[in-house]
């Protein structure tokens, strides 16, 4: 007969938990953030020289947090990607980030409409022990994206104008191969979203691709409150 002690342990331990506490989503705070990013692997030096040296040529300071690029770089591992495309380079702290989760002979093609941004994230790409897996193309997505050939891809991740997000889903949804990843950044509008009079121009259009995307068949898909919040799809 089996011990009924554990079991009966269980209940009572159980019993003085609220059930909303499993069914629910734990309330964060700052703090909490705080301590995911503590826990997480550290920032390396060659990133946060990166960042520093975006500050100094007035390159935006626009790029995923710490922990979120570990997350995306435990998300391509998991799936075994080779093939990544990324719609917004600016200083090439991401296209770094996913290129180091790459096995050799990976490759990260990452879109970038400014020369001047792409001139900067070429020559940080160039430091890296990555560079022979990241390839920049400058222009406008939807001019690139078109290049691209369906089923091509194992990844795509959208960092770039928020209005053109529906047309870079489209192309997604074209370019990533079934069983492949969709990862959109920003879901949150820049902590914006729930506002009731937001300031940021692109929160509207934010609110409609999250409304577009999860009702978007052939794709499962969740936002996952890291960074700014990152939607992470798969599509069947």
């Amino acid at each position: 007969m089996r011990d009924a002690q554990p079991i009966r342990a269980w209940r009572e331990y159980a019993g003085t938990r609220d059930a909303t506490v499993s069914e629910n989503s734990t309330l964060v705070t700052a703090a909490h953030f705080d301590y995911v990013r503590e826990h997480a692997a550290p920032e390396d030096r060659l990133l946060a020289e990166l960042k520093s040296a975006a500050r100094a040529a007035k390159i935006p300071e626009i790029w995923i947090a710490p922990e979120q690029a570990v997350f995306l770089q435990i998300l391509l591992r998991a799936a075994k990607c080779r093939e990544v495309v990324e719609v917004g380079t600016l200083a090439g702290y991401s296209a770094i980030a996913m290129a180091r989760a790459l096995p050799e002979g990976g490759r990260v093609r990452t879109i970038e409409l400014s020369e001047r941004h792409a001139e900067f994230a070429r020559r940080w790409i160039a430091r890296s022990d990555v560079a022979s897996r990241i390839e920049v193309h400058v222009g406008a997505g939807a001019d690139v994206l078109p290049r691209f050939e369906a089923n091509s891809a194992d990844a795509m991740f959208l960092d770039a104008d928020k209005s053109s997000y529906p047309l870079y889903l489209e192309h997604a949804l074209r370019i990533v191969r079934p069983g492949g990843l969709i990862l959109a950044d920003n879901a949150f509008a820049f902590g914006q979203l729930l506002d009731a009079r937001p300031t940021d121009r692109d929160v509207p259009a934010v609110r409609a691709f999250n409304d577009l995307i999860a009702r978007t068949k052939g794709l499962d898909a969740v936002i996952v409150p890291l960074g700014d919040g990152l939607w992470v799809g798969v599509k069947r």
